[in-house]
């Protein structure tokens, strides 16, 4: 790839990376359904100036449904009720798996032996990152709820893949009309008109900050330059940068939160990411990895 792109891409892993510091930080001053109803709200904005994509209004319906409102839905209330921000950035990763089974049952895509094995090998790891919980950083419910994002993750990847070429910048602010009004029902009915004025009312300019960044940084540009890279190079060369993410969120964390992780729950880690990069990479990589020693 062009050094341009390689900035690109570095952009993207940063700022996705970072991602999940940030919604911890929004997430201080503003409860999780309102935090996605503004967040889209403002994306949403840039339809005045992006045209419509090739696409119809019951795509950017479930698209808007799968992507925007059940990801961040069960995100941010995983992060709220007992997710550190490090272990969501790698448990989210879990939607390369669902994605593989989900085009397998549903769009007859084979899965082959090193997704079956990066799968088994990777739900060792998220096991072990569970049993850590006692630590305080993760609860079971968070542990949950991320897989439940990641899911609906996936399934938004099957609508992307099934909708052929697309300007993925139209796709991402046009879809981004779609959560609003969803989310600011569940957070009128969940969270309740008192806890939405006060949050309104009393945000500061790190509740604001983080929302320009959520909106403009991880939404529009992290999606858009993502998307050029994937319609310039291979998948196989751009994907696997993903890879990357979990990292930065991880350190970012540790860095900017103080999050400490239990010594089981790096070892989970390790082991997820090992699942992960045999699912991307295949079994030629293990071997070339064996060789090289």
């Amino acid at each position: 790839m062009p050094i341009r792109d390689w900035l690109a891409a570095l952009i993207v892993i940063v700022a996705w990376g970072v991602n999940f510091v940030v919604i911890k930080v929004g997430l201080d001053e503003i409860p999780p359904f309102l935090l996605g109803c503004l967040r889209f709200a403002l994306t949403a904005l840039a339809v005045f100036f992006v045209p419509r994509p090739a696409v119809s209004w019951r795509f950017l319906v479930l698209f808007g449904m799968t992507l925007s409102v059940g990801q961040f839905a069960f995100l941010f209330t995983a992060m709220t009720v007992g997710m550190s921000a490090g272990l969501a950035s790698l448990v989210l990763q879990s939607q390369a798996f669902f994605t593989v089974l989900i085009a397998a049952l549903f769009m007859g895509e084979g899965v082959r032996r090193h997704n079956i094995l990066g799968m088994a090998i990777a739900v060792v790891g998220l096991v072990l990152i569970e049993q850590g919980a006692h630590g305080g950083n993760v609860t079971t419910a968070g542990f949950v709820l991320t897989l439940c994002a990641a899911f609906c993750w996936a399934c938004g990847n099957i609508l992307v893949k099934r909708a052929g070429k697309v300007d993925v910048l139209s796709l991402v602010v046009w879809g981004a009309l779609v959560p609003p009004l969803p989310f600011l029902l569940l957070s009128w009915s969940f969270e309740g008109q008192q806890a939405i004025v006060h949050s309104l009312s009393s945000l500061s300019w790190k509740g604001v900050g983080a929302l320009i960044y959520l909106a403009l940084m991880a939404t529009t540009l992290g999606y858009v330059l993502w998307g050029r890279l994937l319609t310039r190079h291979p998948v196989s060369k751009v994907a696997p940068l993903s890879l990357l993410v979990p990292i930065v969120g991880l350190v970012s964390a540790q860095v900017l939160l103080g999050e400490r992780l239990a010594s089981i729950q790096w070892l989970g880690g390790a082991v997820v990411m090992l699942g992960l990069s045999l699912n991307v990479f295949g079994l030629g990589w293990v071997g070339r990895r064996i060789a090289l020693r």
